[in-house]
């Protein structure tokens, strides 16, 4: 009996292992994206996909409310922004949901809320690099954004 409890605990592990590689995870190379079906945290439905360099949701910008564009084209040219004392403050990533950088690298921003009487939970990442990440949930969970490819 022992045997075959230690047989089926090899064949999990292996099980793990081999969806862990598939997703990019455990030090598993990089393999095609995988599809998903997610509920964005302020209740929008969308198709959404997982990079396989993180591992990290991502949603393409079309699939986010449309104030969340907004708020990209805003951070893309400097602003005015709604809340000038909180949007482009530091984001302290101290949960550690977003891949870990030096203080300072990721600035948030406010994606408002229409009937909100304040800043409400909605935010967008920005970091360095100009990789953008969308809460929902008032940093509980993060997606990557898709923007579109722009063609030159």
């Amino acid at each position: 009996m022992n045997v075959a409890i230690v047989s089926a605990s090899r064949a999990i592990l292996a099980v793990g292992l081999s969806i862990g590689s598939y997703f990019g995870l455990m030090g598993g190379a990089a393999v095609p994206t995988a599809m998903a079906e997610i509920k964005i945290p302020d209740r929008t439905m969308a198709r959404s996909s997982f990079s396989a360099n993180t591992g990290m949701k991502t949603i393409p910008l079309t699939q986010l409310p449309p104030e969340a564009k907004t708020t990209i084209d805003l951070i893309q040219r400097g602003g005015p922004f709604p809340y000038p004392k909180k949007d482009g403050t530091v984001f302290g990533n101290f949960e550690k949901r977003l891949p870990v950088a030096a203080r300072g690298y990721y600035r948030e921003y406010t994606v408002p809320t229409p009937g909100a009487r304040n800043r409400g939970a909605r935010r967008i990442i920005a970091s360095q690099r100009r990789e953008y990440y969308y809460t929902g949930d008032h940093y509980s969970t993060f997606a990557q954004i898709q923007l579109p490819v722009v063609k030159r």
